[in-house]
């Protein structure tokens, strides 16, 4: 562990359990289905928490698809069979899974030797290698206290499985990420980006992980909501526009400081991590730097985040490179994002199954006149000299001649089929250099992939917001919350249940409202205890309606006072709408109001 990781451990509270307490009592979260006991790693955002959740995606899909001018799609949650088995979910989805001898408790292996040892990424490490460490640290099953030095550990695939239709139904699955939907659709949406690169599409949608323990409340659950970005780009052509994040200052912990013994975290800018190959892929510097500012935007702490590399034995077969978002809870630090170059892994796999054409006709400026090889064999050779094998030959012919022209210059060729060699007469192969012209070109795009988890972003916008200070000689508990993700925006009060004061505050409601605003109303209790209900959801803004504003004679106005400060300030009602919209998008400043 880093010098910067061991001092967020010291210096933090467990805010945790108070922030779950308030998530429930208040109507953020709670866990699911709880008259019939609840269920692991399922959790139900009440109106609050909906609200805010909703919020941080309209923001999302503000900076990332409209800022960005890609396009949105919503693809179904269930796809078939052979969707998964191209994308190698079907066979290589797994986590490590170690069940107790004794209680028959279920858990993860890496998150034991984590929880109880130094290593600090023990899903990196192949299953051995964790089996040695439980056995050299004697680790214990947490529920019985039962042995696991000897107890195997297992692959277990995660994906949630499900007949689609009746009778000898179709299998499938319900999606473990939002971007096969993109992916497996790249055919139809290409049409729709005119066929030029770069173009990209995202999706804000449901995914499903069937974890083996899930736990602490919505950062690890069985169903979550994904934020994706998929870019496609032509590798040999496009660059990012670097020049518009270069100057984004951020925290990076790279591969080689983790490695090291005294490792620590890098303070620098995009633009210098990219000249200094801190980050290796410009298209993933370009997307760290969209998304620090933005992250900042929605109420993310900046001194409790940063962006970390994948070690090589965590990051995915198919990544070129991988970095994470991650944010500190109570001094661990959990991933928010992943930004990914995915290469052309995705589109590759897919039209080797599906047959389809997943790639885009990059037209030439010119055409080109080029040599292409070929083969048109003999069949009345190849037939009675192979057999059934004959068109296998011919496959094998066509890839070497595209290859290793070379090796048809002599008067015989050779060739490898299931293991064996053979060798056939040159002039039975019909082999043939021809000169060609051709327009353009068939590109297999290469993916870039920002993908955000909501639900963890949503725990950490709430978490770095969780307050307690005093005012009045009263304790308080408040969210810090950015007004633009805030589930409520002003709540609007009448100081006492009076007609007037109440006709007088249900206009200002409906005004409100009608300007796109927020509004809650609130004639229940004293002042005071409205104020801390308002303040413990978070709203930015209360607005009171008392008697100097219903006995005006001139100008009607009301008390607008602000959450963190608390200070109150006297303004017109006819400015309220213009004024709080306003102060809801930034333009102004409550100490200038």
């Amino acid at each position: 562990m880093s010098d910067g990781q061991q001092q967020a451990v010291d210096d933090s509270e467990s805010t945790s359990p108070k922030l779950v307490e308030l998530a429930k009592r208040r109507g953020y979260f709670f866990r699911s289905s709880g008259s019939y006991g609840g269920v692991g790693g399922f959790y139900t955002f009440g109106p609050q928490g909906a609200s805010l959740k909703g919020n941080v995606e309209d923001a999302w899909r503000d900076r990332f698809a409209v800022a960005e001018g890609n396009m949105e799609i919503d693809a179904p949650t269930i796809m078939h069979e052979p969707v998964f088995e191209a994308s190698g979910h079907l066979e290589g989805f797994d986590d490590m899974l170690i069940e107790c001898p004794e209680c028959e408790t279920s858990g993860r292996a890496d998150h034991l030797v984590e929880d109880n040892t130094e290593y600090e990424d023990a899903e990196s490490l192949p299953i051995p290698e964790v089996e040695d460490v439980i056995a050299e640290y004697e680790l214990a099953c947490p529920e019985c206290g039962g042995g696991l030095a000897d107890v195997a550990v297992e692959n277990f695939n995660l994906m949630f499985a499900t007949n689609i239709g009746p009778g000898d139904a179709q299998p499938g699955y319900l999606r473990p990420e939002t971007a096969q939907g993109i992916f497996v659709e790249f055919p139809r949406l290409k049409e729709y980006a005119r066929n030029q690169l770069p173009f990209g599409v995202t999706q804000i949608g449901r995914a499903y992980r069937n974890e083996i323990s899930p736990r602490r409340s919505i950062i690890r659950t069985r169903e979550f909501t994904q934020a994706e970005l998929e870019y496609f780009i032509d590798p040999e052509v496009d660059e990012p526009p670097l020049e518009r994040v270069e100057d984004v200052a951020v925290t990076l912990y790279p591969a080689s400081e983790q490695n090291a013994d005294d490792g620590s975290v890098v303070e620098t800018t995009i633009g210098e991590a990219v000249a200094d190959d801190v980050i290796a892929d410009p298209w993933v510097a370009y997307f760290l730097g969209v998304a620090k500012p933005w992250y900042a935007s929605v109420g993310v702490d900046m001194d409790r985040f940063r962006f970390r590399q994948h070690l090589a034995g965590e990051r995915a077969h198919y990544a070129a490179d991988c970095w994470d978002a991650e944010s500190e809870i109570d001094g661990n630090w959990i991933e928010i994002a992943g930004f990914a170059n995915r290469g052309d892994y995705d589109l590759s796999k897919h039209a080797d199954h599906s047959g389809d054409r997943f790639t885009v006709f990059k037209q030439y400026d010119e055409p080109k006149t080029v040599e292409r090889a070929t083969v048109d064999p003999d069949m009345s050779y190849l037939g009675p000299e192979f057999g059934g094998a004959a068109q296998d030959v011919v496959e094998e012919l066509e890839a070497l001649a595209a290859r290793d022209r070379a090796a048809f210059e002599d008067d015989t060729v050779e060739i490898e089929l299931d293991g064996e060699s053979h060798e056939l007469p040159v002039e039975k192969t019909g082999f043939s250099v021809d000169e060609e012209t051709i327009a353009g070109e068939h590109v297999t795009p290469h993916v870039i992939e920002p993908s955000f988890g909501v639900d963890r972003l949503v725990y950490t916008v709430l978490h770095h917001a969780y307050r307690e200070d005093e005012v009045d000689g009263e304790a308080r508990t408040y969210l810090a919350l950015e007004p633009e993700v805030a589930p409520t925006f002003v709540g609007v009060f009448p100081l006492q249940s009076d007609d007037e004061l109440v006709a007088q505050a249900t206009d200002i409601v409906d005004d409100l409202r009608a300007a796109g605003l927020s509004v809650t109303y609130d004639d229940s209790g004293n002042i005071g205890r409205r104020y801390r209900r308002q303040d413990e959801v978070g709203t930015p803004f209360c607005v009171t309606v008392d008697y100097e504003t219903v006995e005006a004679d001139d100008e009607t106005t009301v008390t607008v006072r602000e959450r963190d400060t608390t200070e109150q300030k006297r303004l017109p009602v006819s400015d309220l709408p213009e004024t709080l919209a306003a102060l809801r998008s930034g333009e102004l400043a409550f100490d200038d109001v």
